[in-house]
């Protein structure tokens, strides 16, 4: 844990994750492992919502580091779900460019990869994405 607290005292680590439309830029300084997130604490952005809020924190319960740490979230687009997984790979990132030894282990459970899943885009001639008008044969 010394070497995340050394790192980040020269400069505050700054990375990027992004999910759906939802981007999240991370800050990590040294401090008492506390999460805000746009200014708000983890709790009040959240809404209670226990499992948006494990989401946001999965990647410090790999690593255990989180008690070392405070990070500073900012996040635009998208809805609370998107954001929650964009702050998850952001927080990730940033614990890989701190310690290169926890890679494999946040690759294990899936944490460094982006999601690539969004929203299909509207046809013209269709109703949505893939409903079709229904067809009449005569």
């Amino acid at each position: 844990m010394t070497e995340i607290a050394d790192i980040t005292r020269q400069s505050p680590l700054w990375t990027v994750g992004r999910r759906k439309t939802a981007i999240a830029r991370v800050r990590v300084v040294p401090g008492e492992g506390r999460l805000f997130v746009n200014g708000k604490s983890a709790d009040e952005f959240f809404g209670g919502n226990a499992r948006h809020k494990a989401a946001a924190l999965s990647p410090f319960k790999v690593a255990n580091t989180l008690a070392a740490n405070d990070v500073f979230v900012t996040t635009v687009g998208g809805g609370i779900t998107g954001q929650a997984d964009a702050i998850k790979l952001g927080v990730a990132r940033a614990m890989v460019d701190v310690d290169p030894k926890l890679r494999t282990a946040l690759r294990a459970k899936g944490m460094l990869t982006r999601d690539p899943r969004a929203v299909e885009r509207k046809k013209s001639g269709q109703p949505k994405a893939r409903k079709r008008y229904q067809h009449s044969k005569r």
